[in-house]
């Protein structure tokens, strides 16, 4: 009986696992939305998909590396390459530059009170009955995205990070957080008396850790075919904050 009980509990544990750490990734409690508040109307940078035309998927399949890098995509989307059918012994090689050419992510993870961006305080020394505190953003503030390593085409970069962060988390993801001077929250916080309330407000942002792939690219011509060829690959450690849009992480003491 014991051995039955026991193979239900590994069973059950193995099952609810993934369950525990996707929960991990939800927004917590003491993080409210503020997108319908904010007084600084962020406009979304669009991610949109750079979709590869068909010329552009034909070279993809001549190599054998993923390529994510959309800026790259897309020149080859403008590229016009129309070699000669009798072009026989015809050899070229077109250097198109030095490119990241694929992230992969090794760690994600939220920091939800990565940058105090606002503190209220309510003294009620000397008061005769409680009183209450509440989120009113005094100054305007700014939280930018960005590598925590140097790199070449840092913007490319962050573009990959993103669109990969994307698939993974379900939270509004943006370059540049706003939180704007006025934004006021109704909910409140009690302050006893003879005590200071305060109430801190932070901007949470996505921390991630992984790999760029870098590669120097060539339109390689062989008579009538046409061939991208990717030489000197190398690797490169990447860390990157990604601000999570319209929210706000509170953290209230009384003292």
């Amino acid at each position: 009986m014991r051995k039955v009980i026991s193979f239900a509990v590994i069973i059950f544990c193995i099952c609810t696992l993934p369950l525990l750490a996707k929960d991990e990734s939800k927004i917590p409690n003491h993080v409210v939305s503020i997108e319908l508040q904010n007084t600084s109307k962020q406009l979304k940078e669009e991610q949109s998909t750079m979709e590869p035309s068909e010329q552009t998927k034909e070279l993809m399949e001549s190599i054998d590396m993923k390529l994510d890098n959309e800026e790259l995509i897309k020149m080859l989307n403008e590229t016009t390459i129309k070699p000669s059918p009798i072009a026989l012994g015809y050899r070229g090689n077109i250097f198109l530059g030095h490119w990241p050419l694929h992230y992969k992510s090794v760690e994600s993870k939220v920091n939800w009170e990565f940058q105090l961006i606002n503190v209220n305080e309510v003294n009620n020394y000397g008061g005769d009955k409680p009183v209450s505190v509440h989120y009113d953003q005094k100054e305007e503030k700014h939280v930018k995205g960005g590598l925590t390593v140097k790199a070449q085409k840092v913007d490319q970069i962050m573009k990959m990070i993103i669109s990969e962060a994307e698939k993974k988390h379900s939270f509004p993801l943006t370059f540049h957080a706003t939180y704007g001077k006025g934004t006021k929250l109704s909910q409140t916080y009690d302050v006893a008396v003879n005590k200071v309330g305060a109430l801190k407000a932070y901007a949470p942002v996505l921390q991630e850790k992984g790999h760029v792939t870098f590669g120097e690219v060539y339109l390689e011509l062989k008579g009538s075919k046409k061939n991208l060829v990717i030489k000197n690959v190398t690797k490169q450690e990447v860390g990157a904050f990604i601000p999570i849009e319209n929210h706000v992480a509170f953290s209230y003491k009384s003292s």
